[in-house]
């Protein structure tokens, strides 16, 4: 997802479970509304990136449904930022820091999360030898 719109849009479908492109629009909020068909063209576009899909059609509306889990495309997300930063973590960890979003229960539950997996790839690099 590459616009704030498209990222609104596929949080509705989270949110709420699949829906009519008149359901999604009516998700925002009254003051600054998109138009139908600025939601429209955007769900189409989304439909040809296959983020989402027409589930079913109800008389002349077509439900629709998202492809990714939202975690999916928080990933993607990081993912295309990294790669923005040149895979370079510091300037986002310095950014979290400065703007006091990043607590010491997030550096403590990273740290967990960190060990965690490097047991695992111990356990996994073990089973590995002792297969050979």
């Amino acid at each position: 997802m590459e616009t704030k719109l498209e990222l609104q849009i596929m949080e509705v479908l989270w949110s709420r479970g699949p829906c009519a492109i008149r359901e999604i629009q009516e998700a925002f909020p009254k003051r600054n509304r998109p138009a139908y068909t600025t939601i429209q063209t955007t769900v189409y576009r989304l439909e040809t990136k296959k983020t989402l899909r027409r589930a079913r059609k109800i008389s002349h509306a077509h439900i629709f449904e998202p492809l990714i889990s939202r975690s999916a495309a928080q990933s993607r997300l990081i993912d295309d930022l990294l790669a923005l930063l040149g895979d370079r973590l510091q300037p986002v960890m310095a950014h979290l820091i400065e703007s006091r979003r990043l607590t010491l229960q997030d550096v403590r539950e990273a740290e967990k999360a960190l060990l965690a997996l490097q047991n695992q790839d111990e356990t996994e690099q073990g089973d590995k030898e002792e297969s050979r």
